[in-house]
């Protein structure tokens, strides 16, 4: 069996760049809006087809909805968050946001084309559906962004 791998892409993959300038852009709330929405769409049912009975990431997912919402103060959802949220891969900071990234390519590849592929083929569908993780985001991108995130990118040079 090939040896498989947690994370597709690389710090310096010509579609993770233009992701992480893209995300430098715009708010934290807008960052995140768009982190829950493709990973509920996209990869949160990837994870329930293989683990029905694990809740956790849409709790997760959940919780984090309330709190940029407004609806719960952090120190009722920390817990999930923080906890849960680790587990689910999700995100709380914006530069967890290339987990999505990372992490949700690697999820939809192998549930796509299964796990004895060559790495190119994964490394292909890790560029597509970055790029279609980027057009979600510059559908929902606000322009000229006010307040964009502060960003330190730790996984540049």
């Amino acid at each position: 069996m090939p040896k498989l791998r947690k994370m597709l892409g690389a710090a310096d993959s010509p579609y993770i760049v233009s992701l992480m300038r893209l995300i430098e852009t715009q708010s934290k709330a807008t960052i995140a809006s768009w982190c829950m929405d493709y990973c509920e769409e996209h990869i949160l049912p990837i994870f329930e087809k293989h683990c029905p009975d694990d809740h956790r990431p849409r709790m997760a997912i959940i919780a984090s909805r309330d709190w940029f919402d407004g609806k719960k103060k952090l120190p009722e959802v920390k817990n999930i968050i923080l906890n849960e949220c680790h587990a689910a891969a999700c995100f709380h900071t914006p530069t967890h946001s290339l987990g999505l990234a990372f992490y949700g390519a690697a999820a939809i590849a192998y549930n796509l084309v299964g796990i004895n592929e060559k790495p190119e083929v994964y490394g292909l569908i890790a560029a597509e559906e970055c790029a279609k993780m980027e057009a979600a985001l510059r559908a929902v991108a606000v322009e000229n962004e006010p307040n964009p995130a502060k960003i330190k990118w730790y996984c540049e040079k």
